[in-house]
């Protein structure tokens, strides 16, 4: 049943012909796009598809919603495979990424048709390897039924009740898997823990399990992320969607609304192949906990060294790969899926190098990781021994570009693999609360901070990252190092939550301000970094009081009241009696 909590809305723009692919509903409506066909004049489909249009589904509640199913044209029954979201069951990956995205995500035109769901599979490709896909617009979009709820116990039944409707129609073999990116990877979470018989596998590539924690709240720091930008311009329908903002607004905490978000992955039993990266800020560490807590010995993790969208439709071994893991478990195809090494790794160089990619892993996180400590030191340096005299570093909270720097230079040829996490003694004159963010960053041997590019140079339209014109620079192409985010009175922790010592676990049920002056004691947990490092090359541990991320959908949200803003100079206490510190995870090359 849904949560007994009144839930906040607001109005979603209605559906427009042309808009987002959107068409007039043609309930009943079946017709047959003819092999080598572009119908976008993009991908050529590799079968005959049919299309059954507008296809009715009624949940549990009588709400009605509304899918598209490609499907082969013979008679053979096939799995199914659901793209689950919001953004309209023909809005596609080419009405969102050549239209949108700074350089398309180096994507090709001809590596997707436009019949796609945006972050869902390609029915150009599936449909002629024997799958059928189903693009459903859920509660609230398009002209399905009811408000939008967002990632929750409400539409995870909705889910539900789809795969059980799906898997009884004629052309269906029984069995649903579900696959995709981002919202739809956070969607298959949610399902899975619904525990519904026909779901026999999903492939969450890139999908958070805790919206609260992972996007909105992150450490106590509420941030509308894109979400004002994808209720503006993505997603349609005929009344609301919920509204996070003023759910926030009325409580700062976790409360049943926000627990609602949180998916319980120890529900999940069935086979899983996530996807995660460095590079998500959103996704990241629902990828590590969802392969750490889900409750099968058939899952698998693969680290991405590439940017999501790109991965899933411009790397050709993507669709190869999953295609095996789902003949095992949606067709049951006896082949060799099961000898996939259950961890494979990428591991970051920066600079103008690209990714080593399939570092096989016996596990995540590495056994005997060498958890090293360094300790902040004076000169802005990270030392493996405690300073014996205490000192300070002071930064300006409310200065983008007053930051506290310490670094560490690598004597030999290092390798960063695993959760990274920051202790920091700090305090603040000018408010009884802090919000700290943390940044790991790399360094040149010349001292020069560096970044990554989330796509193969190859297919870049630069040679290097210094060519990378200052309106293209954005968190779709770069990445400058792993953050950690935690306001101070948020700071309490439960460890038996907690999935790892590395990653304390932050309930978010009470204040605790920090009197004025008063130094306390943070534990900073910092998303997952694969970075290698050579001899002269180093690491940077940047601290400051304003987000160190790219900004460019900030102009889609109202700016954040004043009382959650910082406020004055922060100051880091380290060496002696407050021994403050970054522990740093070392695992061995190859």
């Amino acid at each position: 049943m849904p949560i007994p909590y009144q839930v906040a809305y607001k109005p979603l723009s209605k559906p427009e012909v042309g808009v987002n692919g959107y068409v007039e509903p043609t309930p009943g409506k079946s017709e047959v796009l003819a092999k080598g066909s572009a119908p976008f004049n993009a991908r050529t489909l590799d079968s005959d598809v049919r299309i059954d249009h507008d296809v009715e589904i009624v949940v549990r509640d009588g709400c009605r919603l509304y899918a598209d199913i490609y499907r082969p044209t013979d008679d053979e029954n096939v799995p199914v495979i659901i793209s689950w979201s919001p953004y309209g069951k023909k809005y596609s990956a080419l009405e969102m990424i050549f239209n949108v995205c700074t350089w398309a995500c180096c994507m090709k035109r001809d590596e997707v048709s436009g019949l796609e769901k945006f972050e869902g599979l390609d029915p150009a490709w599936w449909v002629a390897r024997g799958y059928a896909i189903a693009s459903v617009d859920v509660r609230g979009a398009g002209n399905s039924d009811g408000d939008t709820p967002c990632m929750g116990q409400q539409e995870a039944e909705d889910a539900h009740d789809v795969i059980e409707a799906l898997a009884k129609m004629s052309w269906c073999n029984g069995n649903v898997g579900m696959a995709g990116n981002s919202y739809l990877a956070i969607m298959q979470w949610h399902a899975a823990a619904q525990n519904p018989p026909s779901l026999k596998a999903i492939a969450p590539w890139e999908g958070s399990g805790d919206i609260f924690r992972e996007q909105f709240c992150r450490g106590g720091w509420f941030n509308m992320s894109n979400y004002d930008l994808i209720t503006t311009l993505v997603i349609k329908g005929q009344h609301g969607v919920e509204d996070f903002s003023e759910m926030y607004r009325r409580k700062q905490q976790a409360n049943v609304y926000w627990d609602d978000k949180r998916v319980d992955m120890k529900k999940i039993n069935i086979p899983c192949f996530i996807t995660g990266s460095d590079f998500s800020q959103i996704h990241t560490m629902g990828a590590v906990r969802g392969w750490m807590e889900a409750n099968t010995d058939k899952k698998w993790i693969k680290w991405s060294g590439y940017q999501e969208w790109f991965e899933l439709y411009s790397e050709p071994e993507s669709y190869h790969e999953l295609k095996k893991f789902f003949d095992k478990y949606l067709k049951g195809i006896d082949n060799d899926w099961e000898k996939t090494p259950k961890v494979r790794w990428a591991t970051l160089p920066f600079g103008d190098r690209d990714v080593t990619s399939d570092i096989v892993l016996p596990d995540f996180p590495v056994p005997n990781t060498d958890y090293r400590t360094f300790y902040l030191a004076p000169n802005g340096t990270l030392s493996s021994e405690l300073p014996r005299e205490t000192n300070t570093s002071v930064h300006n909270s409310e200065d983008r570009w007053s930051i506290s720097k310490f670094k560490y230079t690598f004597s030999q040829k290092s390798r960063l693999i695993g959760l990274p996490k920051a202790e920091l003694y700090m305090s603040c004159n000018a408010l009884d609360d802090m919000v700290v963010f943390v940044q790991l960053r790399k360094l040149d041997k010349n001292g020069k901070e560096l970044s990554q590019l989330q796509f193969p140079f190859s297919r870049a339209p630069v040679d290097s990252i210094d060519e990378i014109a200052e309106k293209d620079r954005s968190s779709l192409t770069l990445h400058n190092g792993s953050i950690g985010i935690l306001r101070a009175s948020q700071r309490k922790i439960d460890p038996s939550r907690s999935i790892h010592p590395q990653f304390p676990f932050h309930p978010h049920d009470e204040v605790q301000k920090v009197p004025k002056g008063e130094i306390i004691k943070l534990e900073i947990g910092i998303w997952a970094m694969g970075v290698d490092y050579e001899e002269g090359e180093s690491i940077q541990v940047d601290v400051l009081g304003q987000w160190p991320g790219f900004t460019e959908v900030a102009a889609f949200s109202k700016p954040r009241p004043d009382h959650e803003k910082n406020k004055g100079e922060h100051v880091i206490h380290f060496g002696g009696e407050y021994p403050s510190r970054v522990i740093l995870p070392f695992v061995p090359m190859e």
